[in-house]
Parts: structure tokens; C-alpha cells; sequence
């Protein structure tokens, strides 16, 4: 890969790759640093890399640095935490919120390739590659992550 392809993939695939991480970790500081850190696996990989296989092999870092940075965060956790309470409903439920919060009740395997698929837009196979499933699993964890999601959003008390 030359330098011009490196920067014509940071200038493709940066919004996505961030969009995609931010949707899993929820913190935007955290995010763009583990999109930083994929970007400088990708320098450090970029004269053994085709261009052709640059998308693959980002999302597949990213995914991975993401796994380990949220490992690494829960061994490090506060010991007590308040618990959020919040004393006013909303009238009008906000869309997006209740979609995150749909999202949040997955596991993070359901959550993730559930996002691949249907937020990035990748086929059963590059999901497979970027998450290490085959993709039997793929299909099977997408259907669940479905269903879950389709039972959060038909109950009347989450939507409300």
C-alpha cells in the first residue's frame, strides 16, 4: 500500500469506522482512540497490505483493539457506582434513545454484528472475518439480535 492509498482510506473509511465504535463503546474520547490506534496498526502494517484489503483489515483491528480496551476497562471499574435516577418521564419518546437502549440489552457479540450488518452494511462473510465467527454464527446472532430487539421495541413500557 503507498501512502497516497493509507490516506485515501483514512479519508474513506474514518467516519464509518468511528460511527461503528462509538455505537458499541458510547464514549466519543474512547472511540476516537481506538480508531487512532487502528490507524497507526494500519501504518505500521502498510507496506505489507494491499489497498484492496485495507477496509477488512480495519474494521477487523478496530473491532479487536475495541474488545480489548473494554476487558481492560472492566478490571479497572470503580467499585461502587450511584445508580442513575431519573425523577421526569419524557412525554415524547426520543427514537434514538429508545433504539440505544434497545441496543444496550444486547450481548456484545448480538450488538455488534447486529451493527455490521445492518448499521455498516457488511455481507454474513466480512462479519465473519472481522469478528472471528463463521458464518453460521454470524446469521444465528444477527436472528437473535433481531428478535430481542423486536420484542424490546413492540413492548409498550420500553417505547413509552
Amino acid at each position: 500500500m503507498t501512502i497516497a492509498e493509507f490516506n485515501q482510506c483514512v479519508d474513506l473509511y474514518a467516519d464509518s469506522l468511528y460511527r461503528f465504535i462509538l455505537k458499541n463503546v458510547k464514549d466519543q474520547d474512547k472511540a476516537k482512540d481506538i480508531v487512532q490506534d487502528t490507524y497507526e496498526k494500519l501504518w505500521s502494517k502498510v507496506n505489507d497490505l494491499e489497498s484492496t484489503n485495507a477496509k477488512s483489515y480495519m474494521f477487523t483491528t478496530a473491532y479487536r483493539t475495541m474488545i480489548d480496551s473494554i476487558r481492560r476497562d472492566k478490571k479497572f471499574s470503580p467499585i461502587e457506582k450511584l445508580p442513575e435516577t431519573s425523577h421526569t418521564k419524557h412525554a415524547q419518546p426520543d427514537l434514538k434513545q429508545t433504539i440505544d437502549n434497545a441496543l444496550s440489552k444486547l450481548s456484545e457479540i448480538q450488538r455488534n454484528v447486529l451493527l455490521l450488518r445492518d448499521y455498516e452494511g457488511y455481507n454474513y462473510e466480512q462479519i465473519g472475518e472481522i469478528t472471528g465467527l463463521n458464518e453460521s454464527q454470524v446469521k444465528v446472532y444477527i436472528y437473535r439480535a433481531r428478535i430481542a430487539m423486536k420484542d424490546y421495541l413492540v413492548s409498550l413500557e420500553n417505547v413509552i
